[in-house]
């Protein structure tokens, strides 16, 4: 897709960065129309004062907090946006999206749209020329999926030069009943997102092109366990590559204040702590 441009508009999205104690921040994500106002804890901002201003402008609201506008990436959407059950974490997304190996045209097939978190990643990933099948069996899930992804696509399309692909089809369909429709499909790559993918795998596993790549997203090392049994035990042929799991740590990096220093005296280090000043 194109590159950012020019002020903001009515009908995208805005996210507003507000500093807070303990050198935290508080990011609330809004769509911008003039009649409305961003609420935050340092007072009430009218996106009409908005509009017009270019991102990374840093505006007053009516508390006097200083609130920092800009554009939000995908990963700080899908962190924002509205959701039923718990997204996939973008720092999981990227691995998947890795090891999985996709390319622009490719065709995935997802199971577990949830709040749509994957869905958008897939989406871009595959570009206008690919295709993502998304597969929900709750209706609740299945629709916000589709509101979170649409609600995105409308914001980008205003305040980008491109369109965003309209390239995910969500399915509201048990995928363990969907044989007859993977009949007619060839997958460059599948993920699981789902508490039993061992019920998905005798599926969708016909129609993965030969060496392509299913990536299955688990929250414990027991369903690892079963998934790998059901796979030995049904003879399917998928070989286990890698278990991994994804760590992040953020760093908050801040300026140092000493008390009671002196010029004649040194700091003294954690393994010296006992031990009494040198100078």
């Amino acid at each position: 897709a194109g590159p950012r441009c020019g002020p903001f508009r009515a009908g995208e999205l805005a996210l507003a960065e507000v500093r807070r104690k303990h050198n935290t921040t508080l990011k609330v994500l809004c769509r911008l129309a003039a009649e409305a106002v961003l609420a935050s804890p340092g007072g009430v901002l009218p996106h009409r004062d908005i509009i017009g201003q270019l991102p990374g402008q840093v505006l007053r609201a009516s508390g006097g907090a200083r609130l920092v506008l800009r554009r939000p990436s995908l990963d700080e959407y899908v962190l924002l946006m509205p959701r039923g059950p718990t997204i996939a974490y973008p720092k999981d997304i990227s691995a998947i999206l890795m090891m999985m190996d996709i390319h622009p045209g490719d065709t995935v097939l997802e199971t577990g749209s949830g709040s749509g978190a994957m869905s958008l990643f897939l989406s871009r990933a595959v570009g206008p020329k690919g295709r993502v099948l998304s597969y929900e069996i709750r209706d609740d899930h299945h629709s916000l999926a589709k509101k979170n992804y649409r609600h995105w696509r409308s914001a980008w399309e205003i305040g980008h030069m491109d369109e965003w692909p309209d390239n995910v089809e969500f399915i509201l369909k048990d995928v363990s009943t969907a044989a007859a429709d993977m009949k007619s499909v060839t997958l460059d790559a599948v993920v699981l997102d789902m508490l039993n993918p061992q019920c998905a795998l005798p599926v969708v596993h016909p129609s993965l092109k030969q060496g392509g790549v299913c990536a299955v997203y688990l929250a414990n090392i027991t369903q690892v366990i079963d998934l790998l049994d059901r796979i030995r035990s049904c003879k399917l042929p998928f070989l286990c590559e890698r278990i991994i799991e994804v760590t992040h740590r953020s760093w908050s990096v801040l300026p140092a204040k000493l008390k009671h220093w002196k010029p004649s005296q040194m700091v003294e280090t954690q393994e010296n702590i006992e031990e009494p000043p040198q100078n």
